[in-house]
C-alpha cells in the first residue's frame, strides 16, 4: 500500500507532547497535515510543534486538560475558526494506574476515568458535532490498550477506562460511519512511553515500579509503530486495532474464546515484571 498523503488534512492530537501523541504528531505532519498539538503540559506541545515547522510541517500547540470539558470545547472551537474543519481527532491523552484495590482511593478512580473514558468522550463531543457540519468526512482515531481488550490484576481502574474506550468506540463507529465519520480504538500493548514512570501506583506495585518501567524500556516496542497503524487506521478505517500484533492479537483471541482460560494470564503481569 503507498504511503497516505494528508496535504490539506487537519489534525488534532491530545496527549501529543510525549510517547505515543508525540509519535504520531510527528507522523502526521510529516505525511502532509497541519497538526494541533495538545497536551497537559504546554512546553511539551510547543517543543513538539516546534520540532514539526523545524522539519518543514505546519503546527500548532495547545495547552489541553482533557478531563475538563471547558477546555476541550473551547479547543474545538478554536481549531474550527482557525482551520474551517478537522480530518483527523486521535484522542490519545491517557494516564496510567496500577494497585491493589484495597490501595486504590476513590479520587484515584475519577483521575482516571476522567482522564482516559471521559476525555475520549469529551473530545468527541466538542468536535464530532461540528465534524458533521463540514461537510468532508473524518476519522476519530481513540487510544484504548491491550488492557481495553483483556483485562490486568490490579490495573481495575485502567482496564475500566479502557474497555470504555473500546466499547465507545464500536458504538460511535456504528453510529458515525455511515454520515462520512469513521471511528477506531487504537489498542496499544506494551509501549516505549513513559505512562508507568508517570502513572498513579499504589500498594505492591509501588515497589517494583521501577522495575515496570525499565520492563517497558526493555522490551517495549516503539512509540512509532504505534503511530504508523493510527496513519493506517486513518487510511484503511480499521474498527479495533491492536499494535503490535504479536503482543496483542493472541491474548485478545484467547479473551474472546474463553475469557476463564485468561484468568491465569491477567494475574501474571506483576510475575514476569518483578523476573525481568
Amino acid at each position: 500500500m503507498s504511503e497516505p498523503s494528508l496535504n490539506g488534512k487537519v489534525a488534532v492530537v491530545t496527549g501529543g507532547g510525549s510517547g505515543i501523541g508525540r509519535a504520531t504528531a510527528m507522523l502526521l505532519a510529516r505525511h502532509g497535515a497541519r497538526v494541533h498539538v495538545a497536551d497537559l503540559r504546554a512546553d511539551a506541545a510547543e517543543e513538539v510543534a516546534g520540532a514539526i515547522e523545524a522539519a518543514g510541517g505546519s503546527a500548532a500547540a495547545h495547552a489541553l486538560d482533557v478531563s475538563d470539558p471547558d477546555a476541550v470545547e473551547a479547543l474545538a472551537k478554536a481549531v474550527f475558526a482557525a482551520e474551517g474543519h478537522v480530518d483527523i481527532l486521535h484522542n490519545n491523552a491517557g494516564i496510567g494506574h496500577g494497585g491493589n484495590v484495597e490501595a486504590t482511593t476513590i479520587d484515584d478512580w475519577q483521575r482516571v476515568i476522567g482522564v482516559n473514558l471521559l476525555g475520549v468522550a469529551y473530545g468527541v463531543q466538542a468536535f464530532v458535532p461540528r465534524m458533521l457540519q463540514q461537510g468532508r468526512p473524518a476519522s476519530v482515531v481513540n487510544t484504548a490498550s491491550m488492557a481495553g481488550l483483556v483485562p490486568m490484576a490490579k490495573m481495575a481502574p485502567y482496564c475500566a477506562s479502557k474497555f470504555g474506550v473500546v466499547g465507545l468506540s464500536e458504538a460511535l463507529n456504528a453510529e458515525l460511519s455511515k454520515r462520512g465519520i469513521h471511528v477506531s480504538a487504537i489498542c496499544p500493548g506494551i509501549i516505549d512511553t513513559q505512562i508507568v514512570s508517570t502513572g498513579i501506583v499504589r500498594g505492591d506495585l509501588a515497589a517494583v515500579q521501577g522495575r515496570a518501567s525499565s520492563f517497558y524500556a526493555k522490551r517495549g516496542a516503539s512509540p512509532d509503530e504505534v503511530a504508523q497503524a493510527v496513519l493506517k487506521t486513518v487510511a484503511r478505517h480499521k474498527l479495533i486495532v491492536p499494535v503490535p500484533q504479536r503482543q496483542v492479537t493472541p491474548l485478545y483471541l484467547l479473551h474472546r474464546i474463553s475469557p476463564r482460560l485468561l484468568q491465569p494470564l491477567a494475574r501474571s503481569f506483576e510475575w514476569i515484571v518483578k523476573r525481568a
